[in-house]
């Protein structure tokens, strides 16, 4: 796929991949969202981590609300079709990739594009680079999966602060809300982010079994966690990074993990 919305390299092991629609602040549309979905099928074929970011000053500033003006007139209209279309289809993506996935977040993060910045395993922030929940003053709902990922991240009273209010929540407080990783100058975003991608690209392959583990205790119960933990131990156990890693260990040197 030829891509026109977004940009996709690939750096040791890490894959780039960033909307790219500067005078919109990177506002998604459908054509965006396909594109970020084929760019993960095409990372999980040769990466082993993912840095999800945006060109120029704004990581993500929601859906495209121009767009919405030609359907003001009709009844029927429907501004969640996209979603259905192709946008939740890029959160999927992010949670089904099995490697840890980076977002890096510059400016706004607003709209569905707060869902898409909470949605990664590593969240990293500039000083300057805000979450905002802005449906509320334009009579939208959230969307980005934001009701899900911000109340299991902040907790419900502090998810419905930023929902209902719509105010803006600044990296420090994302910071000590637990919603970011890492808060770094802004002129350090890019480099931090890569190196902290090219970091998790260089484990072994159970980072990409820790991550799904993660994702899948949100929704299931103590005893199935303890079944599961069971069940990826052993897969990692049979990895060939394993036998790296206890081989390092005793050689006492660091390991060279291969993701396999």
């Amino acid at each position: 796929m030829a891509y026109d919305w977004i940009t996709y390299g690939l750096t040791d092991g890490v894959a780039r991949i960033a909307m790219n629609d500067p005078k919109t602040m990177n506002a998604a549309n459908p054509d965006m969202g396909f594109e970020i979905v084929d760019a993960f099928d095409r990372a999980a074929g040769e990466a082993r981590a993912v840095l999800l970011t945006g060109e120029g000053k704004a990581f993500c500033s929601g859906g495209n609300l121009a767009a919405a003006v030609d359907i003001l007139d009709d009844p029927r209209r429907d501004f969640g079709e996209q979603l259905e279309v192709s946008l939740n289809a890029v959160l999927v993506a992010i949670k089904r990739v099995d490697m840890p996935v980076v977002t890096s977040v510059r400016g706004a993060a607003a709209g569905y594009g707060a869902g898409l910045a909470a949605a990664g395993d590593i969240v990293m922030m500039g000083e300057g680079a805000f979450f905002y929940l802005a449906f509320r003053h334009v009579g939208l709902v959230p969307d980005g999966g934001a009701t899900w990922l911000l109340s299991r991240a902040v907790g419900r009273v502090r998810a419905m602060q930023l929902m209902l209010l719509g105010e803006r929540l600044p990296a420090a407080k994302a910071l000590e809300w637990g919603l970011a990783t890492m808060v770094v100058p802004d002129d350090e975003l890019d480099d931090a982010s890569m190196a902290m991608a090219k970091e998790l690209a260089s484990g072994p392959r159970s980072l990409g079994m820790m991550k799904k583990m993660a994702w899948d205790a949100l929704d299931c119960g103590f005893e199935t966690a303890l079944d599961t933990e069971r069940r990826m131990q052993r897969e990692a156990g049979r990895s060939g990074d394993f036998v790296e890693g206890v081989q390092a260990f005793g050689e006492k040197r660091k390991p060279d993990f291969k993701g396999q």
